[in-house]
């Protein structure tokens, strides 16, 4: 696959994603984009950012097996904490042991509670050690259950055929049942009550990625139940748990959520080009979440205005926009240079997948602008994604401008958006997909290689990803 990003200025890149994309523009000026980035945004009465800038929630898969924090895990969270960024989204923490996605998945359990009050705790001293104050500081941890993609064994919510063809799930393997489903809802509560116990005043409610929650918003057909059909039965398990959340901790508790908003489809890699290629699905198409039932690779964003509303109702201050499932469709998601290695090439331009992220979180900004939403799929621009944020921010598409794989590569990106206006070349993430790569190998003693930046974080990183590769050449 030929190199996509080759734009040797900004113009460059502004000149094509002008005639590319509708949703995809610059704000040219440093002092702007200092302005706009630095600016505060308030979440709640109690709570206001110090700037517009977040790092979304990156999984490291390096707990150890009893889900603890482990070395690295306090390495990329003591880097966040310096890095500037006043919304620190803590990455995905299993709130049972089933509900893990891989060995090293975190899990908060009452044996290692204290941990994660001591890894907070840390976070929260050199944050304020280094910027004066945590007031305008705000870390949510994310609270998940990984469902289909669990480890060491699956648990689906319903029979979508094209994504059981993805998984190689049998077409009578069980689903979660409906009092499966009413007993996990009071196994979150007693998640955040740990999550409460460690210091975090912030949790979300991960629900996106293909995960049980995501999982349980496609279920348009496929099951029964009282969880299953109409979008009030979908929405059912976060109605309850957030009415939970609000009797346990009132207005103490602030509650967000990263929702996928667009599902797609799952792709396959066409062997005679290496590309990536829709697997064959019917119209009307009657699963999934945010597609058009005619059209599934494109987004039809009725019910997803309809339930973020009754979400804003129910309890949620903050929404992060996320899109698509790396599990069959990671373009969507993630636009990249390059795919991890054995998996499908991009199938469209990455702007066209930039474009896809701006449209989408722009129309829902938008539609319910007294919520804070954060905005995902900048990485790909690499050093102008801060000129894009800028210009998103002030159009009023998005409130806050998120950053993922770019925040392992480059912790610190925030302190240099606001002080400088401009990211610096050598260090931003080039998207080529490494972390995922590492993310992917299960060839390691513990089960599970730990995921971050080979290419600028080398020392650390280097060596762990020879040795994924060298496991791959050994089978």
């Amino acid at each position: 696959m030929p190199r996509q990003f080759t734009y040797k200025n900004l113009s460059q890149l502004q000149q094509e994603a002008e005639t590319r994309t509708q949703h995809v523009r610059f704000e040219t000026d440093k002092e702007v984009v200092k302005s706009i980035l630095g600016r505060k945004v308030t979440i709640s009465d109690t709570v206001t950012l110090g700037n517009a800038m977040a790092i979304h929630p990156m999984e490291g898969c390096d707990s150890t097996l009893e889900g603890n924090p482990d070395e690295l895990t306090w390495r990329r969270y003591e880097r966040f904490a310096l890095g500037g960024a006043k919304l620190i989204w803590f990455e995905a923490t299993a709130i049972r042991e089933d509900g893990r996605a891989n060995a090293r998945q975190l899990w908060i359990h009452e044996g290692n509670v204290d941990e994660y009050a001591r890894l907070h705790a840390r976070m929260i001293q050199l944050h304020q050690d280094k910027f004066g104050s945590t007031d305008d500081l705000l870390i949510p941890i994310q609270l998940t259950h990984s469902g289909r993609y669990s480890y060491p064994k699956r648990i689906i919510f319903y029979h979508n055929p094209v994504i059981d063809q993805k998984t190689a799930t049998p077409a009578d393997y069980p689903v979660f049942s409906d009092a499966e489903m009413e007993a996990l809802e009071d196994q979150y509560i007693v998640g955040a009550k740990l999550a409460w116990r460690a210091g975090f005043r912030a949790i979300d409610l991960k629900v996106t990625h293909g995960y049980l929650l995501a999982e349980m918003l496609g279920a348009r057909a496929g099951r029964d139940g009282e969880y299953a059909g109409s979008l009030e039965n979908r929405t059912r398990f976060i109605r309850n748990v957030l009415a939970k959340l609000r009797a346990e901790f009132g207005s103490a508790l602030t509650i967000c959520m990263r929702l996928g908003c667009f599902d797609s489809v799952p792709y396959t890699k066409n062997e005679a080009t290496g590309l990536g290629e829709p697997l064959p699905y019917p119209t009307p198409y009657p699963w999934g979440w945010g597609v058009n039932d005619q059209d599934p690779l494109t987004a039809e964003l009725t019910e997803v205005k309809t339930a973020i509303g009754w979400f804003k109702e129910w309890g949620v201050q903050l929404l992060n926009v996320s899109i698509g499932c790396p599990y069959y469709n990671p373009h969507i998601g993630r636009p990249f240079e390059k795919a991890d290695e054995g998996n499908y090439e991009e199938p469209e331009h990455p702007l066209d997948g930039v474009d896809r992220h701006f449209r989408i979180a722009g129309e829902l900004q938008r539609a319910h602008p007294d919520l804070p939403m954060v905005g995902t799929g900048y990485s790909w621009l690499q050093i102008y994604a801060i000129n894009a944020a800028a210009h998103n921010l002030a159009a009023g598409n998005i409130q806050i401008f998120g950053m993922g794989r770019n925040a392992l590569a480059y912790p610190d990106f925030a302190i240099d958006a606001v002080e400088k206006g401009e990211l610096e070349e050598i260090r931003v993430c080039k998207t080529l997909t490494y972390c995922t790569f590492l993310m992917r190998q299960k060839n390691h003693p513990l089960g599970q290689f730990p995921s971050g930046c080979p290419p600028f974080d080398k020392l650390v990183y280097g060596p762990i990803m020879k040795e994924a590769r060298a496991s791959v050449r050994k089978g």
